[in-house]
Protein backbone atom coordinates (compact mmCIF):
# COMPACT_ATOMS: atom_id res chain seq x y z
CA UNK A 1 0.00 0.00 0.00
CA UNK A 2 2.76 2.46 0.90
CA UNK A 3 4.53 2.00 -2.43
CA UNK A 4 1.36 2.97 -4.28
CA UNK A 5 1.01 6.17 -2.27
CA UNK A 6 4.71 6.95 -2.63
CA UNK A 7 4.32 6.89 -6.40
CA UNK A 8 1.40 9.28 -6.14
CA UNK A 9 3.22 11.96 -4.17
CA UNK A 10 6.77 11.50 -5.44
CA UNK A 11 5.67 11.73 -9.06
CA UNK A 12 2.83 14.28 -9.07
CA UNK A 13 3.17 15.05 -12.78
CA UNK A 14 1.34 11.80 -13.47
CA UNK A 15 -1.80 13.27 -11.90
CA UNK A 16 -1.97 16.59 -13.78
CA UNK A 17 -4.02 17.11 -16.94
CA UNK A 18 -1.73 17.92 -19.84
CA UNK A 19 -1.63 21.45 -21.21
CA UNK A 20 1.53 21.03 -23.28
CA UNK A 21 2.67 24.06 -25.18
CA UNK A 22 0.55 26.67 -23.43
CA UNK A 23 2.11 30.15 -23.25
CA UNK A 24 0.77 32.21 -20.38
CA UNK A 25 1.43 35.86 -19.49
CA UNK A 26 1.40 37.30 -15.96
CA UNK A 27 2.87 40.26 -14.10
CA UNK A 28 4.48 38.07 -11.44
CA UNK A 29 5.38 34.37 -11.44
CA UNK A 30 6.08 32.74 -8.07
CA UNK A 31 7.77 29.33 -8.20
CA UNK A 32 7.23 27.06 -5.21
CA UNK A 33 3.97 26.95 -3.21
CA UNK A 34 5.75 26.86 0.14
CA UNK A 35 4.12 29.00 2.81
CA UNK A 36 6.54 31.77 1.84
CA UNK A 37 5.61 31.33 -1.82
CA UNK A 38 1.89 31.43 -1.09
CA UNK A 39 2.30 34.62 0.94
CA UNK A 40 4.49 36.17 -1.78
CA UNK A 41 1.79 35.47 -4.36
CA UNK A 42 -0.91 36.90 -2.10
CA UNK A 43 1.10 40.05 -1.37
CA UNK A 44 1.83 40.64 -5.07
CA UNK A 45 -1.84 40.17 -5.92
CA UNK A 46 -2.89 42.59 -3.18
CA UNK A 47 -0.47 45.06 -4.76
CA UNK A 48 -2.48 44.95 -7.97
CA UNK A 49 -0.38 42.45 -9.95
CA UNK A 50 -1.67 39.54 -12.02
CA UNK A 51 -0.02 36.61 -10.27
CA UNK A 52 0.49 32.90 -10.86
CA UNK A 53 1.85 30.43 -8.32
CA UNK A 54 3.62 27.50 -9.98
CA UNK A 55 4.08 24.39 -7.83
CA UNK A 56 5.87 21.16 -8.80
CA UNK A 57 3.80 19.09 -6.35
CA UNK A 58 0.13 18.88 -5.49
CA UNK A 59 0.00 20.87 -2.25
CA UNK A 60 0.30 24.39 -0.87
CA UNK A 61 2.24 25.25 2.27
CA UNK A 62 5.47 23.27 2.18
CA UNK A 63 6.34 22.38 5.77
CA UNK A 64 3.53 24.49 7.26
CA UNK A 65 1.05 22.00 5.81
CA UNK A 66 3.56 19.14 5.64
CA UNK A 67 3.76 18.15 9.30
CA UNK A 68 5.40 21.11 11.04
CA UNK A 69 2.37 21.90 13.15
CA UNK A 70 4.29 23.33 16.10
CA UNK A 71 5.56 26.73 14.94
CA UNK A 72 9.15 27.76 15.58
CA UNK A 73 8.28 31.10 17.15
CA UNK A 74 10.17 30.83 20.45
CA UNK A 75 11.75 34.14 21.54
CA UNK A 76 10.51 35.90 18.41
CA UNK A 77 6.71 36.00 18.64
CA UNK A 78 6.75 39.78 19.05
CA UNK A 79 8.57 40.35 15.72
CA UNK A 80 6.28 38.16 13.61
CA UNK A 81 4.00 40.61 11.82
CA UNK A 82 2.35 41.28 8.49
CA UNK A 83 0.91 38.43 6.45
CA UNK A 84 3.02 35.96 8.42
CA UNK A 85 1.16 36.87 11.58
CA UNK A 86 -2.13 36.93 9.68
CA UNK A 87 -1.62 33.26 8.82
CA UNK A 88 -1.39 32.39 12.52
CA UNK A 89 -4.40 34.59 13.28
CA UNK A 90 -6.36 32.73 10.61
CA UNK A 91 -5.24 29.49 12.23
CA UNK A 92 -6.51 30.84 15.53
CA UNK A 93 -9.93 31.57 14.04
CA UNK A 94 -10.11 27.96 12.87
CA UNK A 95 -9.89 26.91 16.53
CA UNK A 96 -11.86 29.77 18.08
CA UNK A 97 -8.75 31.58 19.36
CA UNK A 98 -7.18 34.98 18.66
CA UNK A 99 -4.03 33.28 17.34
CA UNK A 100 -2.76 29.70 17.08
CA UNK A 101 0.90 28.67 16.97
CA UNK A 102 -0.01 24.98 16.75
CA UNK A 103 -2.39 23.57 14.15
CA UNK A 104 -3.21 20.52 12.09
CA UNK A 105 -1.63 20.16 8.63
CA UNK A 106 -5.00 19.98 6.89
CA UNK A 107 -6.08 23.26 8.53
CA UNK A 108 -2.86 25.00 7.45
CA UNK A 109 -3.35 23.97 3.84
CA UNK A 110 -7.00 24.99 3.80
CA UNK A 111 -6.09 28.43 5.17
CA UNK A 112 -3.54 29.00 2.41
CA UNK A 113 -5.75 27.64 -0.40
CA UNK A 114 -8.66 29.83 0.72
CA UNK A 115 -6.41 32.87 1.10
CA UNK A 116 -4.95 32.41 -2.40
CA UNK A 117 -8.46 32.15 -3.83
CA UNK A 118 -9.51 35.33 -1.99
CA UNK A 119 -6.54 37.18 -3.48
CA UNK A 120 -7.28 35.92 -6.99
CA UNK A 121 -4.02 34.02 -7.39
CA UNK A 122 -4.05 31.32 -10.05
CA UNK A 123 -2.25 28.16 -8.93
CA UNK A 124 -0.77 25.56 -11.29
CA UNK A 125 0.02 22.23 -9.60
CA UNK A 126 2.28 19.52 -10.95
CA UNK A 127 4.42 21.96 -12.94
CA UNK A 128 8.09 21.25 -12.32
CA UNK A 129 10.68 23.74 -13.53
CA UNK A 130 12.17 22.56 -16.81
CA UNK A 131 14.16 25.65 -17.80
CA UNK A 132 13.94 29.38 -18.32
CA UNK A 133 14.02 31.91 -21.11
CA UNK A 134 16.51 34.63 -20.28
CA UNK A 135 17.28 37.79 -22.22
CA UNK A 136 20.59 39.26 -21.03
CA UNK A 137 20.01 39.97 -17.32
CA UNK A 138 16.24 39.53 -17.38
CA UNK A 139 14.17 36.40 -16.99
CA UNK A 140 11.51 36.33 -19.69
CA UNK A 141 9.75 33.06 -18.91
CA UNK A 142 9.74 30.01 -16.68
CA UNK A 143 9.25 26.75 -18.55
CA UNK A 144 7.68 23.48 -17.41
CA UNK A 145 6.88 20.38 -19.49
CA UNK A 146 3.30 21.59 -19.83
CA UNK A 147 3.53 25.35 -20.23
CA UNK A 148 5.60 28.53 -20.39
CA UNK A 149 4.95 31.26 -17.83
CA UNK A 150 6.08 34.74 -18.89
CA UNK A 151 6.20 37.74 -16.53
CA UNK A 152 7.88 40.99 -15.64
CA UNK A 153 9.04 39.77 -12.22
CA UNK A 154 9.79 36.30 -10.88
CA UNK A 155 10.02 35.05 -7.30
CA UNK A 156 11.85 31.86 -6.30
CA UNK A 157 10.13 30.46 -3.22
CA UNK A 158 11.36 26.89 -3.54
CA UNK A 159 13.30 25.49 -0.59
CA UNK A 160 15.93 24.31 -3.07
CA UNK A 161 16.55 27.56 -4.97
CA UNK A 162 15.89 25.83 -8.28
CA UNK A 163 14.76 28.93 -10.16
CA UNK A 164 17.74 31.01 -9.10
CA UNK A 165 20.09 28.31 -10.37
CA UNK A 166 18.24 28.06 -13.69
CA UNK A 167 18.50 31.86 -13.97
CA UNK A 168 22.29 31.71 -13.71
CA UNK A 169 22.46 33.28 -10.25
CA UNK A 170 25.45 32.54 -8.01
CA UNK A 171 24.84 30.29 -5.02
CA UNK A 172 26.50 28.02 -2.50
CA UNK A 173 25.51 25.32 -0.02
CA UNK A 174 26.94 23.63 3.05
CA UNK A 175 29.27 24.98 5.70
CA UNK A 176 31.81 27.73 5.01
CA UNK A 177 35.23 28.21 6.61
CA UNK A 178 35.19 30.39 9.72
CA UNK A 179 37.69 32.68 8.02
CA UNK A 180 35.41 33.48 5.06
CA UNK A 181 33.07 35.85 6.93
CA UNK A 182 34.83 35.85 10.31
CA UNK A 183 32.05 33.77 11.90
CA UNK A 184 32.90 32.01 15.16
CA UNK A 185 30.21 29.36 14.59
CA UNK A 186 31.06 28.49 10.98
CA UNK A 187 32.57 25.27 9.67
CA UNK A 188 32.95 21.90 11.28
CA UNK A 189 32.07 22.00 14.96
CA UNK A 190 33.81 20.79 18.07
CA UNK A 191 32.28 17.78 19.80
CA UNK A 192 30.07 19.33 22.44
CA UNK A 193 28.17 17.65 25.29
CA UNK A 194 24.49 18.35 25.64
CA UNK A 195 20.99 17.05 24.92
CA UNK A 196 21.87 16.37 21.28
CA UNK A 197 24.48 13.78 22.18
CA UNK A 198 23.87 10.16 23.07
CA UNK A 199 23.13 9.59 26.74
CA UNK A 200 25.35 6.50 27.03
CA UNK A 201 28.29 5.05 25.07
CA UNK A 202 27.05 3.62 21.78
CA UNK A 203 28.79 1.15 19.49
CA UNK A 204 29.20 2.21 15.84
CA UNK A 205 29.53 -1.38 14.60
CA UNK A 206 27.18 -4.15 13.56
CA UNK A 207 27.40 -7.75 14.79
CA UNK A 208 30.06 -8.51 12.18
CA UNK A 209 32.28 -5.62 13.25
CA UNK A 210 31.47 -3.44 10.23
CA UNK A 211 30.95 0.30 10.54
CA UNK A 212 27.25 1.04 10.31
CA UNK A 213 25.78 2.99 7.35
CA UNK A 214 25.87 6.81 7.43
CA UNK A 215 28.64 6.91 10.05
CA UNK A 216 31.96 8.57 9.26
CA UNK A 217 35.33 7.95 10.81
CA UNK A 218 37.23 10.56 12.82
CA UNK A 219 40.08 10.65 10.30
CA UNK A 220 37.70 11.62 7.50
CA UNK A 221 36.51 14.82 9.20
CA UNK A 222 37.45 18.34 8.20
CA UNK A 223 39.43 20.30 10.77
CA UNK A 224 37.39 22.27 13.30
CA UNK A 225 36.27 25.52 11.67
CA UNK A 226 36.82 24.33 8.11
CA UNK A 227 34.02 24.29 5.56
CA UNK A 228 32.97 20.93 4.21
CA UNK A 229 29.80 21.38 2.11
CA UNK A 230 27.88 19.24 4.60
CA UNK A 231 24.26 19.91 5.55
CA UNK A 232 22.20 19.61 8.68
CA UNK A 233 19.99 16.55 8.57
CA UNK A 234 16.59 16.31 6.89
CA UNK A 235 13.57 14.37 8.11
CA UNK A 236 9.84 14.04 7.73
CA UNK A 237 7.93 15.86 10.49
CA UNK A 238 5.35 13.16 11.17
CA UNK A 239 1.80 13.89 12.26
CA UNK A 240 0.64 11.11 14.58
CA UNK A 241 -2.44 10.62 16.73
CA UNK A 242 -3.46 8.67 19.83
CA UNK A 243 -7.17 8.98 19.06
CA UNK A 244 -8.42 5.38 18.58
CA UNK A 245 -11.23 6.55 16.29
CA UNK A 246 -8.78 8.35 13.99
CA UNK A 247 -5.69 6.16 14.30
CA UNK A 248 -4.24 3.88 11.65
CA UNK A 249 -1.66 1.49 13.15
CA UNK A 250 1.81 1.82 11.62
CA UNK A 251 1.97 -0.92 8.97
CA UNK A 252 5.02 -3.05 8.28
CA UNK A 253 7.00 -1.38 5.46
CA UNK A 254 7.03 -3.34 2.23
CA UNK A 255 10.83 -3.57 2.12
CA UNK A 256 11.42 -3.60 5.88
CA UNK A 257 14.81 -4.83 7.07
CA UNK A 258 15.38 -4.72 10.83
CA UNK A 259 19.17 -4.73 10.27
CA UNK A 260 18.87 -1.21 8.91
CA UNK A 261 18.10 -0.13 12.50
CA UNK A 262 21.11 -1.80 14.12
CA UNK A 263 22.27 1.57 15.47
CA UNK A 264 18.85 2.00 17.10
CA UNK A 265 19.06 -1.51 18.53
CA UNK A 266 22.56 -0.80 19.87
CA UNK A 267 21.26 2.34 21.58
CA UNK A 268 18.26 0.56 23.07
CA UNK A 269 20.60 -2.09 24.48
CA UNK A 270 23.06 0.49 25.81
CA UNK A 271 20.31 2.49 27.52
CA UNK A 272 18.86 -0.56 29.23
CA UNK A 273 16.10 0.17 31.72
CA UNK A 274 16.51 3.93 31.24
CA UNK A 275 15.34 3.87 27.60
CA UNK A 276 12.37 6.13 26.91
CA UNK A 277 10.29 7.35 23.99
CA UNK A 278 12.01 10.74 24.05
CA UNK A 279 15.31 9.07 23.15
CA UNK A 280 13.94 8.54 19.65
CA UNK A 281 10.94 10.81 19.07
CA UNK A 282 10.35 14.42 20.08
CA UNK A 283 6.63 15.06 20.35
CA UNK A 284 4.77 18.39 20.46
CA UNK A 285 0.98 18.31 20.91
CA UNK A 286 -1.23 19.95 18.29
CA UNK A 287 -5.04 20.08 18.30
CA UNK A 288 -7.36 17.07 18.29
CA UNK A 289 -5.12 14.47 19.94
CA UNK A 290 -2.42 14.82 17.29
CA UNK A 291 1.27 15.46 17.60
CA UNK A 292 4.02 17.04 15.51
CA UNK A 293 6.87 14.53 15.79
CA UNK A 294 10.29 16.13 15.53
CA UNK A 295 13.66 14.45 15.53
CA UNK A 296 16.16 13.81 18.31
CA UNK A 297 19.80 12.70 18.09
CA UNK A 298 18.82 9.23 16.78
CA UNK A 299 15.38 9.57 15.29
CA UNK A 300 13.54 10.43 12.09
CA UNK A 301 16.52 12.57 11.02
CA UNK A 302 18.45 10.49 8.50
CA UNK A 303 21.82 12.00 9.34
CA UNK A 304 24.09 12.08 6.30
CA UNK A 305 21.40 10.94 3.90
CA UNK A 306 21.02 14.31 2.20
CA UNK A 307 24.55 15.39 1.29
CA UNK A 308 24.04 15.46 -2.48
CA UNK A 309 20.51 16.88 -2.35
CA UNK A 310 21.05 20.58 -3.23
CA UNK A 311 22.45 20.01 -6.72
CA UNK A 312 20.90 16.59 -7.32
CA UNK A 313 18.71 15.77 -10.30
CA UNK A 314 14.96 15.58 -9.82
CA UNK A 315 15.16 11.78 -9.97
CA UNK A 316 17.91 11.62 -7.34
CA UNK A 317 15.96 13.95 -5.07
CA UNK A 318 13.00 11.60 -5.27
CA UNK A 319 15.26 8.76 -4.17
CA UNK A 320 16.40 10.86 -1.20
CA UNK A 321 12.77 11.68 -0.29
CA UNK A 322 11.88 7.99 -0.49
CA UNK A 323 14.90 6.99 1.59
CA UNK A 324 14.01 9.47 4.34
CA UNK A 325 10.36 8.45 4.42
CA UNK A 326 11.24 4.75 4.47
CA UNK A 327 13.69 5.42 7.31
CA UNK A 328 11.01 7.17 9.40
CA UNK A 329 8.39 4.52 8.63
CA UNK A 330 10.76 1.66 9.45
CA UNK A 331 11.93 3.35 12.65
CA UNK A 332 8.40 3.56 13.99
CA UNK A 333 7.75 -0.05 13.04
CA UNK A 334 11.03 -1.19 14.63
CA UNK A 335 10.32 0.61 17.91
CA UNK A 336 6.78 -0.79 18.04
CA UNK A 337 7.59 -4.39 17.11
CA UNK A 338 11.23 -5.46 17.43
CA UNK A 339 11.83 -7.90 20.29
CA UNK A 340 15.03 -6.05 21.24
CA UNK A 341 12.87 -3.09 22.33
CA UNK A 342 11.45 -3.30 25.87
CA UNK A 343 7.75 -4.11 25.96
CA UNK A 344 6.79 -0.86 27.69
CA UNK A 345 8.47 1.21 24.94
CA UNK A 346 6.84 -0.91 22.24
CA UNK A 347 3.50 -0.23 23.89
CA UNK A 348 4.19 3.52 24.01
CA UNK A 349 5.05 3.65 20.32
CA UNK A 350 2.10 1.42 19.38
CA UNK A 351 -0.32 3.85 21.03
CA UNK A 352 0.47 6.26 18.17
CA UNK A 353 -0.71 5.92 14.59
CA UNK A 354 -1.29 7.79 11.37
CA UNK A 355 -4.34 10.08 11.43
CA UNK A 356 -7.05 9.04 8.98
CA UNK A 357 -7.93 12.68 8.26
CA UNK A 358 -4.42 13.90 7.35
CA UNK A 359 -2.41 13.50 4.13
CA UNK A 360 -5.20 11.49 2.55
CA UNK A 361 -3.73 11.45 -0.96
CA UNK A 362 -0.25 10.36 0.22
CA UNK A 363 -1.20 7.39 2.37
CA UNK A 364 -1.40 9.55 5.53
CA UNK A 365 2.35 10.26 5.41
CA UNK A 366 3.51 13.89 5.00
CA UNK A 367 3.87 15.17 1.46
CA UNK A 368 6.89 17.40 2.20
CA UNK A 369 10.45 16.47 3.15
CA UNK A 370 11.87 18.82 5.79
CA UNK A 371 14.59 20.46 3.68
CA UNK A 372 16.22 22.46 6.46
CA UNK A 373 18.74 23.96 4.05
CA UNK A 374 19.78 23.50 0.44
CA UNK A 375 21.17 26.16 -1.91
CA UNK A 376 21.78 29.68 -0.65
CA UNK A 377 22.04 32.59 -3.04
CA UNK A 378 25.17 34.75 -3.17
CA UNK A 379 23.39 38.01 -3.83
CA UNK A 380 23.65 41.74 -3.27
CA UNK A 381 24.13 41.28 0.47
CA UNK A 382 25.18 38.11 2.31
CA UNK A 383 23.59 37.90 5.74
CA UNK A 384 26.11 36.54 8.27
CA UNK A 385 26.45 35.79 11.97
CA UNK A 386 27.50 39.42 12.50
CA UNK A 387 24.14 40.66 11.19
CA UNK A 388 22.41 38.56 13.82
CA UNK A 389 24.60 39.65 16.71
CA UNK A 390 26.36 42.99 16.21
CA UNK A 391 24.96 44.62 13.04
CA UNK A 392 21.29 44.01 13.66
CA UNK A 393 19.89 47.25 12.15
CA UNK A 394 19.47 47.70 8.39
CA UNK A 395 18.37 50.79 6.44
CA UNK A 396 16.50 48.53 4.01
CA UNK A 397 14.82 46.29 6.58
CA UNK A 398 11.77 44.47 5.21
CA UNK A 399 11.07 42.29 8.24
CA UNK A 400 12.66 40.69 11.26
CA UNK A 401 14.10 37.44 12.50
CA UNK A 402 14.92 36.35 15.99
CA UNK A 403 15.02 32.56 16.28
CA UNK A 404 18.12 30.86 17.66
CA UNK A 405 20.96 30.00 15.31
CA UNK A 406 19.68 26.44 15.09
CA UNK A 407 21.86 23.88 13.31
CA UNK A 408 20.69 20.31 13.68
CA UNK A 409 22.77 17.11 13.51
CA UNK A 410 25.22 17.04 10.59
CA UNK A 411 26.99 13.72 11.01
CA UNK A 412 27.34 10.66 13.23
CA UNK A 413 31.02 10.05 13.90
CA UNK A 414 32.84 6.91 15.08
CA UNK A 415 35.18 8.63 17.53
CA UNK A 416 37.97 7.16 19.63
CA UNK A 417 37.00 7.68 23.26
CA UNK A 418 39.40 7.13 26.17
CA UNK A 419 37.79 5.34 29.12
CA UNK A 420 40.70 4.25 31.28
CA UNK A 421 42.11 1.68 30.98
CA UNK A 422 40.54 1.09 27.54
CA UNK A 423 40.19 2.98 24.27
CA UNK A 424 37.24 2.27 22.00
CA UNK A 425 35.18 3.82 19.26
CA UNK A 426 31.79 5.27 20.14
CA UNK A 427 29.18 7.19 18.17
CA UNK A 428 29.07 10.92 18.76
CA UNK A 429 27.06 13.58 16.98
CA UNK A 430 28.78 16.49 15.28
CA UNK A 431 27.25 19.72 14.08
CA UNK A 432 24.52 20.74 16.52
CA UNK A 433 24.46 24.42 17.46
CA UNK A 434 21.77 26.38 19.30
CA UNK A 435 22.86 29.97 19.91
CA UNK A 436 20.31 32.58 21.07
CA UNK A 437 20.21 35.88 19.19
CA UNK A 438 18.34 39.12 19.73
CA UNK A 439 15.82 40.24 17.08
CA UNK A 440 17.54 41.40 13.90
CA UNK A 441 16.42 43.20 10.76
CA UNK A 442 16.43 41.37 7.43
CA UNK A 443 17.73 43.56 4.57
CA UNK A 444 15.90 43.74 1.25
CA UNK A 445 19.30 43.26 -0.43
CA UNK A 446 19.49 39.67 0.86
CA UNK A 447 16.50 38.84 -1.38
CA UNK A 448 18.24 40.19 -4.49
CA UNK A 449 20.64 38.44 -6.87
CA UNK A 450 23.65 40.44 -7.98
CA UNK A 451 22.20 42.91 -10.47
CA UNK A 452 24.55 41.90 -13.28
CA UNK A 453 23.29 38.31 -12.97
CA UNK A 454 19.52 38.89 -12.87
CA UNK A 455 17.51 42.08 -12.42
CA UNK A 456 13.93 40.81 -12.14
CA UNK A 457 14.20 37.93 -9.64
CA UNK A 458 13.50 37.91 -5.90
CA UNK A 459 14.30 34.98 -3.59
CA UNK A 460 12.36 34.17 -0.42
CA UNK A 461 13.64 30.82 0.88
CA UNK A 462 17.18 30.35 -0.45
CA UNK A 463 18.12 33.93 0.44
CA UNK A 464 21.65 35.32 0.36
CA UNK A 465 23.09 34.18 3.69
CA UNK A 466 25.91 32.22 5.24
CA UNK A 467 25.26 28.78 6.63
CA UNK A 468 25.29 30.18 10.18
CA UNK A 469 22.90 33.07 9.52
CA UNK A 470 20.58 30.85 7.48
CA UNK A 471 20.29 28.51 10.47
CA UNK A 472 18.33 31.25 12.26
CA UNK A 473 16.46 32.55 9.23
CA UNK A 474 15.21 29.15 8.00
CA UNK A 475 12.00 29.06 10.08
CA UNK A 476 8.58 29.20 8.41
CA UNK A 477 7.51 32.52 10.03
CA UNK A 478 10.58 34.19 8.45
CA UNK A 479 9.91 32.57 5.08
CA UNK A 480 6.44 34.15 5.18
CA UNK A 481 7.79 37.50 6.40
CA UNK A 482 10.21 37.62 3.48
CA UNK A 483 7.59 36.26 1.09
CA UNK A 484 5.32 39.14 2.05
CA UNK A 485 8.08 41.66 1.34
CA UNK A 486 9.05 40.04 -1.97
CA UNK A 487 5.47 39.98 -3.19
CA UNK A 488 4.93 43.63 -2.27
CA UNK A 489 8.23 44.61 -3.94
CA UNK A 490 7.35 42.67 -7.09
CA UNK A 491 4.04 44.51 -7.39
CA UNK A 492 5.80 47.87 -6.99
CA UNK A 493 8.37 46.92 -9.63
CA UNK A 494 5.59 45.98 -12.07
CA UNK A 495 3.65 49.16 -11.39
CA UNK A 496 6.66 51.47 -11.73
CA UNK A 497 8.43 49.60 -14.51
CA UNK A 498 11.64 49.39 -12.45
CA UNK A 499 13.96 46.48 -11.90
CA UNK A 500 13.67 44.91 -8.44
CA UNK A 501 17.02 46.43 -7.41
CA UNK A 502 15.60 49.93 -7.98
CA UNK A 503 12.38 49.58 -6.02
CA UNK A 504 12.08 52.59 -3.73
CA UNK A 505 12.80 51.07 -0.34
CA UNK A 506 10.85 53.81 1.48
CA UNK A 507 7.75 53.09 -0.60
CA UNK A 508 8.14 49.37 0.04
CA UNK A 509 8.62 49.87 3.77
CA UNK A 510 5.54 52.13 4.02
CA UNK A 511 3.48 49.53 2.17
CA UNK A 512 4.68 46.80 4.50
CA UNK A 513 4.02 48.84 7.63
CA UNK A 514 0.47 49.51 6.39
CA UNK A 515 0.10 45.73 6.27
CA UNK A 516 1.41 45.31 9.86
CA UNK A 517 4.88 44.10 8.95
CA UNK A 518 7.34 44.74 11.79
CA UNK A 519 10.53 46.31 10.45
CA UNK A 520 12.27 47.11 13.73
CA UNK A 521 11.83 46.59 17.44
CA UNK A 522 11.77 50.39 17.74
CA UNK A 523 9.35 51.30 14.94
Amino acid sequence: MMCRFLLRFLFPLLLVPACTGASLQFDVVVYGATAGGAVAAIAAAKGGAKVVLVEPGQHVGGMISGGLGRTDMDRQEHVIGGFSREFFERAGRAYGQPIAWTFEPKIAEKILRDWLAEAGVEVFYGHRLDGVVKEKTRLAALKTKQAEFAASVFIDSSYEGDLLKAAGVSYTYGRENRSLYGESLAGRQEFRPGPHQFRVPLSPYDDDGKLLPYLVREEDLAEVGQGDRKLQAYCFRLCLTTDPSNRIPIPRPADYDAKRYTLVRNYVKALGDSVRLGDFLGSSPIPNQKSDVNASVLSTNLVGGNLDYPDASYERRQEIWREHLNWAHGLLYFLANDPSVPERLRADVSSWGLPKDEFIDTGHWPHQLYVREARRMLGEYVLTQHDLQTRRSKYDSIGMGGYNIDIREVQWVALKVFRFPEVGEEVVMEGYVSMPVEPYEIPYRSLLPQQQECENLLVTSAISASHVAYASFRMEPQYMIVGHAAGAAAAIAVRTGRIVHQVDIRVLQERLKEQRQILSVSR
